[in-house]
């Protein structure tokens, strides 16, 4: 995992060895970028307990290393995805090593929940293993729509320099269950199907942000670089907001913030149940690191 570049780790279950289908693409990619950016490692769920998460599933995992952390997880033989991601996360470590940039590292729930295990042994289940983030925090979403226009990155970076820390990302594709239940204050609202189909059509990006500049709360702040929800009302009201600079059409506006601390708490224990949400925030888990692996409402818009 201290290669440099990237490095790509098929999780696969003994019963169906490694996933033959993607290995061709495997390897038209390395000649492709060149073989010192990209490497791959197989790993057996059944041989590693801290895998241990992964053993029965039907899907491969494929878990993405840059720096020795993990920046990206794939669930499922998706060839177009995982080219995708690959290409994505390879740019995204160049700017990492010749600009400078701050990596954007992620926590895998399967492999979090692994080490909450193992420290819940340790300490005869207190909560040890849970950080006091000290600051109140807020979910925001890259939406589906940001996403596959490629806008992810420099949202990100958009965030940081406004004065967030990002606590979490988390790229994933939402279920119309989760979704249902994530909007059921909206579903009385005529565009609420759209709303909920939207949001499971392809990869979003969950954040868990702080604030660590300015006396602004982090649900307000959050809720100001938004901007209003109808991107045409952002344009001409607050053209430097993320809606008016990424968002298209409602309910394409790019990202989702909470309305308050309250629906904060709420959206975060929905999305992220391994979380403790108290009155202050959310509390998060320590970074997950893979011992084992080799080294506001308008007329139609939604207030979201």
């Amino acid at each position: 995992l201290s290669l440099k570049g990237l490095k790509v780790v098929d999780v696969y279950q003994g019963w169906c060895g490694p996933c033959k289908p993607v290995v061709s693409l495997f390897q038209k990619m390395r000649i492709e970028v060149g073989l010192d950016c990209l490497h791959f490692a197989l790993a057996e769920a059944d041989c590693l307990d801290v895998l241990e998460k992964y053993r029965g599933k039907c899907e491969p995992t494929f878990l993405f290393y840059a720096g020795g952390q993990l920046v990206a997880v794939v669930r499922g033989a998706n060839a177009p995805l995982l080219q995708k991601t690959i290409l994505d996360q390879l740019a995204a470590e160049e700017r990492v090593l010749t600009e400078g940039r701050e990596r954007t590292v992620i926590k895998d729930e399967a492999l979090t929940e692994a080490d909450d295990c193992c420290s819940h042994e340790k300490d005869d289940g207190e909560d040890e293993d849970m950080v006091s983030v000290g600051k109140t925090c807020t979910l925001a979403i890259i939406k589906p729509d940001a996403v596959v226009h490629g806008n992810t990155d420099e949202i990100i970076m958009k965030i940081q320099e406004a004065g967030f820390d990002i606590l979490t990302n988390e790229e994933r594709t939402m279920t119309e269950a989760e979704m249902r239940l994530f909007y059921q204050h909206r579903a009385g609202e005529e565009a609420f199907e759209k709303l909920v189909h939207h949001m499971c059509s392809g990869p979003s990006h969950l954040l868990i942000l702080t604030r660590t500049e300015g006396t602004e709360d982090v649900v307000t702040a959050w809720r100001a670089l938004m901007g209003p929800c109808d991107p045409d009302v952002a344009r001409r009201e607050q053209p430097d907001s993320l809606r008016a600079r990424y968002g298209t059409e409602m309910p394409f506006n790019a990202v989702h913030g909470s309305r308050d601390q309250e629906d904060a708490n709420r959206e975060l224990a929905l999305l992220f149940p391994s979380l403790k949400v108290s009155a202050r925030g959310a509390e998060t888990p320590q970074g997950s690191q893979v011992p084992g692996l080799a080294g506001p409402t308008e007329s139609l818009g939604f207030e979201d």
